[in-house]
């Protein structure tokens, strides 16, 4: 019996090469698994959850390190050390629903406890759907690709059991090192680095987030009526070689002031925008797109750095087509000669925004190295350019007109001009024709005293000081102003404009005739140093 059964055929062992290739084949599928499992996390790795009052994006990326960053454009981020795992939990805070955030401030706080405790549950139930859909998007990525790769389903069902313990073994390391405390301790990135200077007091911002947007929808109907105020100023009627110009300053972030500019650039046929400064609030990198909507208005847009604008404001306001910033440099637009120079000044902090003794030397100095620029120049300036009216000084008789802001209120002055030095008699020793013809040969001519004396023009906020304004219980209203030019360059009228302040919804425009200076430059009393004489009320 034993002899008549069948012995099992012996395999012979695999050749060296056959086993290198099937290790080799293996390795492959895990890669292409890894590969597909990636492309399946990439695409199928987001969800979004509504947050509170938020519309929030939640997405799981492969990373070295864990962590958690939670996005809120354009105010920057926030980073939480929360995990050690190879997978980065980013959460982007989209949309705000404006009912449901009036609703909370409403409240009062007596159902704040429970909206944060729904807040709470509704991220964890977030996350955790998130997880389930990211781990069947990887898992189905890894099987789709090494089944189109190898077309076998002994492969395919490999590439699924790798990637099932990749997951598991990736949850299991972040729930491992999962550090409830970092909540605790965030890094600020960008705006929210100054976070509780830039919301203030949120209670009174939001108390008049409805009067907010009541301007934003009533904005055209009152450029439309401002623009229907001229008909009743027969007083002056610009003709048509008249070069206007729009002035404007300290927008400070306000997205409202984009489209008063350009209601009022585009009805009044605006052929140039002169902005004096402070464009921005803190001078950083998230505020730059704040700039691009220069692109939008499409004429000249001539600009100065404020003291609330940094170097990378100034770029990005560069970078804009139809834009030239100005730093102690000189322009010809529309026939007219504009000078300007930026703030040397960088004081984002509104909690200390104070000049101290050497800062407002730097202005000063500021002033004087833009008019040294101005009397070297081979042709006259019409107009120049300053944030801070400190540096307008230094200025006078310099050029006719200096436009500034800085201040967030209307003024208009006239400014008075140094006395130049006079100079020492000669001695009584020196011969009389030894005298006369060094008098005639080295003594200098008095310079040309100007007909009219230098006017300084302040504008008031364009962006009513921004959301700050809001924190008021009078807001600041929106100020701008055209400035009117005849053939000579010389400025004839202008026409103050305010929006009212956020929340309010009338429109103010009143037309001003530039008069002849009725006190123009006297003749100096000699002395032998210069003194600056204070600014004098037109």
């Amino acid at each position: 019996m034993a002899a008549g059964r069948r012995r099992r055929p012996i395999r012979p062992a695999a050749p060296p090469l056959a086993r290198l290739r099937r290790v080799l084949r293996g390795a492959l599928v895990g890669v292409v698994a890894m590969i597909g499992m990636l492309i399946g996390v990439t695409l199928g790795g987001t969800t979004t959850q509504d947050i509170g009052p938020f519309r929030a994006q939640l997405s799981l990326l492969p990373a070295w390190h864990g962590d958690t960053s939670v996005e809120i454009p354009p105010l920057g981020s926030l980073e939480l050390d929360s995990h050690d795992g190879p997978v980065h939990l980013r959460i982007r805070l989209d949309s705000l629903d404006e009912a449901r955030a009036r609703a909370v401030v409403a409240d009062g706080g007596g159902n704040l406890e429970q909206i944060s405790h729904d807040a709470v549950d509704q991220l964890d139930l977030g996350v955790r759907r998130l997880a389930l859909q990211t781990a069947g998007s990887g898992i189905l990525g890894a099987m789709v690709l090494v089944g189109l790769a190898f077309r076998a389903r002994r492969e395919t069902a490999i590439a699924g059991v790798l990637v099932v313990a990749a997951l598991a073994s990736t949850g299991g390391a972040t729930v491992f090192t999962f550090k409830p405390a970092a909540i605790q301790e965030p890094t600020y990135r960008g705006l929210l680095v100054n976070a509780p200077a830039i919301i203030g007091d949120a209670r009174k911002i939001s108390d008049r987030y409805e009067e907010y947007r009541a301007q934003l929808q009533k904005l055209v109907l009152n450029v439309s009526k401002l623009y229907g105020t001229i008909s009743a100023l027969p007083v002056y009627e610009p003709n048509t070689s008249a070069t206007k110009v729009l002035h404007i300053s300290d927008m400070h972030l306000n997205p409202a002031a984009w489209g008063v500019i350009r209601s009022v650039a585009d009805q009044f046929a605006v052929d140039v925008i002169v902005d004096t400064g402070d464009i921005n609030d803190w001078g950083s990198e998230p505020e730059a797109s704040y700039v691009n909507e220069i692109s939008r208005l499409r004429i000249p847009y001539l600009y100065i750095r404020g003291n609330h604008d940094s170097t990378v404001t100034a770029a990005a306001v560069a970078r804009q087509p139809n834009a030239i910033v100005l730093d102690n440099s000189i322009t010809t637009v529309k026939g007219l000669t504009f000078a300007g120079i930026g703030d040397p000044r960088f004081t984002p902090d509104k909690s200390t925004d104070t000049t101290n003794n050497q800062q407002h030397d730097q202005v000063i100095t500021s002033g004087e190295l833009l008019a040294e620029k101005i009397r070297s120049g081979d042709k006259p300036v019409d107009v120049a350019l300053v944030h801070d009216p400190v540096a307008a000084q230094p200025l006078a008789g310099a050029c006719p007109l200096v436009l500034a802001g800085h201040k967030h209120q209307r003024s208009i002055t006239r400014l008075d001009a140094p006395a130049p030095m006079a100079v020492a008699a000669p001695s009584p020793s020196v011969s009389a024709s030894a005298s006369a013809s060094a008098s005639a040969s080295a003594s200098p001519q008095p310079p040309k005293q100007p007909t009219e004396r230098t006017l300084l023009m302040v504008e008031g906020s364009t962006g009513g000081a921004g959301l700050r304004g809001l924190e008021s219980e009078k807001p600041l209203p929106l100020a701008l102003s055209i400035l009117y030019f005849d053939e000579n360059h010389r400025l004839s009228a202008y026409d103050d404009i305010q929006v009212g302040g956020t929340g309010l919804t009338e429109v103010a425009l009143q037309r001003h005739i530039v008069p002849e200076d009725t006190k123009p430059g006297a003749t100096p009393t000699p002395t032998l140093t210069p003194s600056p004489s204070p600014f004098l009320s037109r």
